[in-house]
């Protein structure tokens, strides 16, 4: 099974945008991003919501380009799109999670604040 991902050419700023508006959103973007090139299990996000909850996060960052999941026999891994994403809009996502970063409105993963890795 594999599951629809927009082209980097279809990946829109204003879908970007409002994605990233969403604090559990943002929350599972900085942590893609601390963990740079390394799939992670959605189950790494439980903490975040009720499995129903996260799995609509997710499919709305997958939706609109930002992440990237790949179905491996009954896990989904995902990963940040970051090549895609800073091809189309140089620097906004290392702006974004720069500006998200101590931002203690957003909910955290795993418990502790986020470390970014650029």
């Amino acid at each position: 099974m594999t599951l629809p991902h927009p082209t980097a050419e279809q990946i829109s700023l204003p879908n970007v945008l409002a994605v990233l508006g969403d604090p559990t959103r943002l929350a599972i973007v900085r942590y893609l991003a601390s963990k740079e090139g390394v799939p992670l299990n959605c189950s790494q996000f439980l903490d975040l919501g009720s499995k129903t909850n996260l799995s609509y996060h997710l499919a709305k960052l997958r939706e609109a380009g930002v992440t990237r999941a790949e179905v491996v026999g009954t896990s989904r891994l995902i990963t940040l799109r970051r090549d895609d994403l800073d091809r189309r809009f140089p620097g906004l996502l290392d702006s974004v999670i720069a500006a998200a970063t101590g931002d203690t409105a957003l909910p955290m993963v795993g418990g502790h604040e986020v470390e970014v890795h650029s």
